[in-house]
């Protein structure tokens, strides 16, 4: 099976498009700003993964139904409500080629869109009385908050090891990609043994995910020249934290100094990204990238074979090959 987000979209390509009219209706408010606002979001969707995981994971386990659509909204509006605290936090002007919020209205409206989508998620919840759904978004929800301080925390002294680093990205990334997958089964399923399998399935593929970003940063495929961006706002990534890991210790001194001092200088930048290459970051990092997926596949083919599932498997191919 081809690995384009079309031909991935297949076996649920009606419930996308049904969910796309469904999620516009419920976001609906009666004041003007918001509902502009939200207009506004809705317009710069991105790729729709976490929908897809959503409804895939649901077929895989069962038939579709009105809970399907409920788990996909929940993940939606968590999704976009951390995206839009994090432009806030992160002093962002743009995301995806388009203004953040907090660009056109300000932080103060930005928060408030937050939490109006938080309480939206929450309602919506309730009133389908999806409770085990709620359950499963509402520990990413705060798995998302724990990543994000504890990177924070740790970053100040760029001592994160891989341990440390696995942490974040489990939390961080990795808990809203395994809520998708586990409240799509449990949309279609009772059965607490398949919600925990796909939920480990999509911790997996987020951790995997997050390392294929990891390595944009250092310019690898064709994504031509490194990005450096990781570098220039102190993260400490996979390639990086292995490369230093490997360093004598004056190298590791040195190297660690450029990223706290000189990260706003292009060259400096750009021999940390050499540093990075010739210590052979890049192809441990992608090493680890190809395990996780691996144990993703060996979950999911514990489930019984179907489109649904070859195109879940064809959707973590993607992730971990895309260019983007």
């Amino acid at each position: 099976m081809g690995n384009s987000l079309d031909i991935i979209k297949r076996p649920i390509a009606a419930e996308l498009d049904a969910f796309e009219k469904r999620f516009r209706e419920t976001m609906r408010s009666q004041v003007a700003l918001m509902d502009r606002i939200t207009y506004y979001i809705a317009r710069r969707k991105g790729k729709q993964m976490r929908p897809m995981f959503v409804f895939l994971a649901a077929k895989v386990c069962g038939d579709i139904n009105d809970n399907s659509y409920v788990a996909a909204s929940l993940i939606e509006i968590l999704h976009t409500a951390s995206l839009v605290h994090d432009d806030v936090v992160d002093e962002a002007y743009e995301r995806r080629g388009f203004f953040s919020i907090n660009a056109l209205w300000k932080n103060k409206i930005a928060v408030l869109v937050g939490d109006y989508f938080l309480a939206k998620g929450l309602l919506i919840a309730l009133k389908f009385k999806q409770y085990r759904i709620l359950e499963i978004t509402s520990n990413a929800v705060q798995a998302l908050s724990e990543g994000e301080l504890l990177q924070i925390e740790k970053a100040r002294r760029l001592d994160i090891d891989e341990a440390v680093y696995f942490d974040v990205i489990r939390q961080k990334t990795a808990s809203l990609i395994a809520a998708s997958c586990e409240a799509g089964a449990a949309s279609t399923t009772q059965d607490e043994a398949t919600l925990q399998l796909m939920h480990q399935f999509g911790e997996k593929i987020g951790i995997a995910f997050q390392i294929k970003d990891d390595l944009f940063d250092f310019g690898v495929d064709d994504v031509g020249k490194p990005r450096g961006i990781d570098i220039k706002e102190k993260k400490m990534t996979l390639p990086l934290i292995h490369a230093l890991s490997k360093a004598a210790p004056d190298k590791r001194k040195y190297i660690i100094r450029l990223i706290k001092k000189y990260s706003n200088k292009k060259e400096k930048v750009a021999e940390v990204i050499r540093f990075v290459h010739d210590s052979e970051g890049l192809a441990y990092a992608e090493a680890a990238m190809l395990r996780y997926r691996d144990e993703a596949f060996a979950l999911l083919h514990q489930m019984p074979g179907s489109p649904a599932r070859d195109s879940l498997e064809a959707l973590v191919n993607y992730v971990v090959e895309r260019k983007y």
